[in-house]
């Protein structure tokens, strides 16, 4: 998998409630959350950021509370990828069982600036900053992570495989 996006750049510590405020959980509606993401963050990102965009973060991205909506948020606003120094765990695994690739890089979050053009292969785990023409390495997505990403999720994965027991052998 080659994911190539636009950067946009956040600090350390960004919580699920920067990431989609509170005020905001009384729908589970994606298109609505992405209407608002990060912009307790930077108010005019909802209308900056584009489909295929890249976030880079700092250190615990995603810390705060255990909530789906952040990454639903990150992905219905056409973000493709975040790459950080470390996830929050819960954050971690909340991204994966929607289908958002992330990806823990200690060089890449400290070298990439926002306005870089990127491209990740998701396979080997490495990230090439296009603008600067520099390379990083991320650590690797596990094989069954992949799938999750490609099936469009934990929901979508089981159906798929569900699906593929009711087949006749």
């Amino acid at each position: 998998m080659i994911l190539k996006g636009r950067v946009w750049k956040f600090g350390d510590n960004l919580d699920t409630d920067a990431i989609i405020p509170a005020r905001y959980l009384n729908t589970s509606d994606p298109k609505e959350l992405a209407r608002h993401i990060m912009e307790d963050a930077d108010k005019e990102f909802p209308n900056k950021v584009k489909s295929g965009d890249v976030i880079i973060a700092g250190a615990n991205f995603g810390c705060g509370s255990s909530r789906e909506h952040a990454p639903i948020a990150i992905k219905a606003a056409g973000i493709q990828a975040v790459v950080a120094k470390s996830f929050a765990r819960i954050f971690y695994r909340n991204a994966f069982n929607i289908g958002l690739p992330i990806f823990e890089s200690e060089d890449a979050s400290e070298k990439i600036r926002e306005g870089d053009e990127i491209q990740i292969d998701a396979d080997k785990g490495i990230i090439k900053n296009i603008t600067k023409k520099e390379e990083y390495t991320a650590k690797p997505i596990p094989q069954f992570m992949q799938e999750l990403i490609s099936a469009g999720g934990l929901i979508e994965w089981t159906k798929k495989k569900l699906q593929s027991l009711k087949q006749p052998t």
